[in-house]
């Protein structure tokens, strides 16, 4: 029996006063009379340190800890998407029927829903081999997507009963004769420790693209399929919008949203908004396909570190199906904190600003866990993870910031500079970069005109980094002051900025741009600054051809390229530009 000697806020100290108990790390124990739910996080002698995922107050020296024998777990199964939970899978909505307002400490029920009637139906018979990750069936959990029922850990053997029809979680729904005779009964839902990476039969190299349907994303900076993403930005960025805008536009087929120590009324505006948004590519409900995790800045701060496990074990799960899920974790700095507030309860020797020295190491084992893979059934799944980091100040050299550039692929640095001049997605071309730039190159190769298009790209970024030096240049001569060379480059990293980089996320039709769209607007905009460029080095322009050029009309030109639906509709501004540019 352990029992409580030393309360300090979310760290729990007890003793073992039974040699009987053997009490081990990371074992989840309810902690008091109230029996909050706690996990273990050190062990001296006899003293045993929790750390607590619910409210403490009201905790009393003496009271008892209840050992679990498990490992803090989540369940999976039918039910979890459209679901919204809090850090440690508690079902919100129906916590909300008994504990409105605020969640009552000790409050403890199923994740999922025990008593509802799905329909199962079984795609194996009597006499299949299965093994660990083998699907034996689906529900069709919504209309956009079938929940695959899985073998789960440490089973395989023979099908020697299985049936459609409807059943609940806990009926069982398959009998698999294992090899030593013993018969295991298969329900539709299974448990998973959140702190264990589900296995895998092959980690793969990411070699297909992880369209967002941002262009200064798939045009500058492209992410893959797999691939781990940080997106640092201070307060006011814009961090929230872009990552609705990749949850309704991206290629993932599941988003996992997790809302890690935001602010109270941020994550209500996310739990309001997710189910009101319509899915683009289906007009169904967005929520038929996201799990929104809610764990708010004024819950208990240990339950931070478990709602970012329990979304990337979420994450996995549906992975193992062969889905290609999309991890968001908004915001990967409030985790940190909780961190850095629990080594400090217990002692340890603080490193940079006072966060634990192995700081870096989990934020690179959590981003370890996405990726490109080979499931255990033999089929590909994917997990991208993109994690959101709130820098105090803006500052990037901060440690949470560091150790997310360390460990992740994409860099995608938001400014708030950008964001109050309203660009948007405010993403600085400057600062974010991609590490996937030759496997992108690759992938584009092979498509038609890819080639080309690459060239275009290149000269983008050519033009946007020879701005940034000019700049300072026009703000003492004025524009006007430029030669036809510098004033050329000026003109079409301005368009380049307005009007592709810049998104309208609020127009039906600039909100999102295709892939072919975007490889057209940059065909445009970089055949205009070749097709000028040409007649300057003929060397028989006059001093004004550029302003001359650059009148009223071809920016608004310009302007209407992000608007217009089809290819058709862009060659024909492409065509009027062209026919404006004089001969050589």
């Amino acid at each position: 029996m352990l029992t409580i000697n030393k309360i300090s806020g979310p760290l729990i100290s007890a003793i073992n006063n039974d040699a009987n108990d053997k009490p081990k790390i990371l074992e989840t124990v309810l902690v008091g009379n109230s029996k909050l739910l706690g996990e273990i996080v050190s062990i001296i002698g006899s003293e045993v340190k929790i750390q607590v995922y619910e409210e403490t107050s009201g905790l009393t020296i003496g009271e008892p800890v209840e050992l679990k024998k498990e490992l803090l777990s989540v369940e999976l199964g039918p039910g979890l998407l459209t679901n919204i939970f809090d850090g440690i899978q508690r079902p919100l909505s129906e916590i909300d029927k008994v504990s409105p307002i605020f969640i009552q400490p000790g409050i403890s029920m199923p994740s999922l829903d025990q008593t509802k009637k799905w329909n199962f139906e079984a795609v194996l018979k009597v006499g299949d081999e299965v093994k660990f990750g083998d699907k034996v069936g689906f529900v069709q959990e919504t209309q956009l997507l079938k929940h695959w029922i899985m073998i789960p850990k440490d089973i395989n053997g023979q099908i020697a009963e299985i049936q459609s029809g409807e059943y609940c979680l806990t009926d069982v729904v398959c009998k698999i004769k294992q090899e030593n005779g013993d018969i295991f009964d298969l329900k539709m839902s299974q448990t998973w420790p959140v702190k264990v990476a589900r296995p895998i039969t092959e980690k793969l190299t990411p070699n297909k693209l992880f369209k967002t349907g941002q262009r200064v994303i798939d045009c500058l900076f492209p992410i893959l399929l797999g691939a781990p993403v940080s997106t640092p930005g201070p307060f006011g960025a814009g961090k929230t919008f872009t990552q609705q805008q990749l949850a309704k536009w991206s290629d993932a087929q599941i988003v996992v949203y997790v809302g890690c120590g935001e602010r109270g009324n941020e994550m209500t505006e996310m739990v309001k908004l997710f189910p009101e948004l319509v899915d683009p590519k289906t007009n169904r409900p967005l929520m038929e396909r996201t799990v929104l995790i809610a764990n708010t800045s004024n819950m208990p701060i240990a339950a931070r570190e478990a709602s970012v496990y329990t979304g990337i074990t979420i994450a996995e799960y549906f992975r193992d199906m062969g889905y290609n899920v999309v991890l968001m974790a908004d915001s990967t700095s409030r985790w940190a904190e909780s961190m850095r507030e629990i080594s400090a309860r217990l002692g340890e020797m603080p490193a940079d600003e006072g966060y634990p020295a192995y700081l870096s190491s989990r934020v690179s084992a959590f981003y370890e866990r996405a990726g490109l893979v080979t499931t255990l059934a033999g089929e590909k799944g994917s997990v991208t993870a993109i994690g959101t980091v709130s820098p105090a100040g803006g500052d990037f050299s901060e440690p949470v910031t560091q150790a997310s550039l360390k460990s992740t692929q994409v860099f995608l640095a938001l400014d708030e500079k950008l964001a109050a001049k309203r660009h948007y997605p405010s993403i600085n071309w400057q600062t974010s970069y991609s590490l996937y730039e030759e496997g992108y190159e690759n992938i584009i190769s092979d498509l038609p005109n890819g080639r080309d298009y690459l060239d275009y790209r290149l000269e983008a970024k050519r033009i946007l980094n020879k701005e940034e030096g000019l700049l300072e240049t026009v703000k003492l001569v004025g524009l006007e002051g430029l030669d036809n060379a510098d004033r050329l480059t000026v003109e079409i990293a301005k368009s380049l900025r307005e009007d592709f980089l810049q998104q309208n996320g609020f127009d039906e039709v600039d909100t999102y741009c295709s892939f072919e769209k975007m490889v057209k607007m940059t065909e445009v905009i970089i055949g205009v600054y070749l097709g000028l460029n040409n007649v300057l080095e003929s060397g028989n322009s006059s001093e004004s051809l550029i302003g001359d050029y650059f009148d009223a009309q071809t920016k608004y030109l310009l302007s209407q390229l992000k608007y217009k639906k089809t290819i058709p509709e862009i060659d024909e501004i492409y065509n009027q530009l062209l026919a404006k540019i004089p001969t050589a």
